[in-house]
């Protein structure tokens, strides 16, 4: 009789024996696929097919098991070598060094922090004039504003078109500025391509894939809103469709996402900052004026904004909000951008050394 001792003994020296086996052909395997991307389910199925030969239900039983491990192994190794070989274009893993992009002399992504400022939709050439006089005159180099404007209610106004492109391009030149605005779709591009700087895609049109491509075949900045209820990876997989194409010009702008919260108009979800620093190379600003839809919150959302590291800011300013034709209750009218203004630069001349920018 065999002894039991003795019997235990020798299983655990071959359990042992066959850990190492299982270690070597994981090491083997790893190296196979990363060195030659070559898949070993076809020879394992041929070895157990062989090993399976002649045996009882129990045995076969067993090795089918042990098939259906070392497959899924397999899958989870080969599926990493796979995401390791193809490196997303906005991830750190394919650039570590962050991206400027340059506009009117503003190394967007440098970091310094830079300012988006302008009328929420283009009114009038007048309207346009009295804001961007104000913005030159402490030192804004990019004017944004609206001449599509898609809106919820087809009832509400839509913008100028054509003739507010125009007017935001006629005045912008005239203050040395350069021009931010979006385009709505494919067939708006070639109209406003001499007069823009900066194409925008609003966030409603943040996964409009066929205009993200056609905008990816463009020598021209981008600057990409994240959807209303976008998750980071999604807003982040829509950079890549403009990056894929060949654009490497694209600016991320968090704008505030919708949630239960009902205090702000979106809920800026300040920590989207660090984690696309983080996780992409590419600049990314904070739209401080459609994320809370509040006045009264401006400052110290953009000092928070700049404290976890956004390259830029994004507002709104009117001559007088009270009779805008869109978003009136969340545009500074001039004399509250210039208490902005003055705010933030202190706050930055105070704060210089704490501020996040990398």
């Amino acid at each position: 009789m065999i002894n039991l001792a003795s019997l235990r003994g020798t299983i655990n020296q071959v359990d042992e024996e066959l850990l190492q086996l299982v270690i070597k052909r994981w090491e083997l395997v790893k190296e196979l696929q990363q060195n030659y991307g070559i898949s070993t389910d076809s020879l394992f199925t041929k070895m157990i097919d062989l090993a399976k030969k002649d045996k009882d239900d129990q045995m076969t039983e067993t090795i089918d098991q042990l098939l259906r491990e070392f497959t899924h192994s397999n899958i989870n190794v080969e599926n990493k070598a796979v995401k390791q070989q193809r490196a997303l274009l906005y991830s750190r893993e394919y650039q570590k060094e962050d991206t400027i992009v340059t506009v009117n002399g503003e190394r967007i992504g440098d970091g310094n922090p830079h300012f988006i400022i302008g009328p929420c939709a283009v009114e009038s050439e007048q309207q346009v004039r009295e804001v961007a006089e104000v913005l030159a005159q402490k030192g804004v180099k990019l004017l944004r504003g609206g001449a599509y404007k898609p809106r919820t209610s087809p009832y509400d106004f839509q913008g100028l078109g054509n003739e507010g492109l125009e007017i935001l391009s006629r005045v912008a030149r005239e203050q040395n500025m350069a021009v931010i605005t979006e385009i709505m779709s494919v067939n708006q591009i070639e109209r406003a391509l001499p007069l823009v700087d900066v194409i925008q895609v609003g966030a409603r049109n943040m996964q409009n894939f066929s205009l993200l491509k056609e905008l990816g075949r463009l020598d021209k900045p981008i600057l990409l809103k994240r959807g209303l209820a976008a998750t980071i990876e999604e807003f982040k997989f829509a950079a890549e469709y403009i990056l894929s194409e060949g654009n490497k010009q694209v600016i991320l702008c968090e704008r505030g996402i919708r949630t239960y919260e009902t205090a702000t108009r979106n809920t800026l979800d300040i920590s989207a900052v660090p984690i696309l620093k983080q996780e992409t190379h590419l600049p990314v600003i904070v739209d401080v004026t459609h994320s809370t839809g509040r006045k009264d919150l401006l400052i110290p959302t953009t000092k928070a904004a700049l404290a976890v590291g956004a390259d830029g800011i994004m507002a709104e300013v009117h001559p007088d909000p009270a009779i805008a034709l869109s978003d009136s209750k969340q545009q500074m009218n001039l004399s509250e951008f210039e208490e902005f203004h003055q705010k933030i630069q202190d706050y930055l001349n105070k704060h210089q050394n704490e501020v996040v920018y990398s």
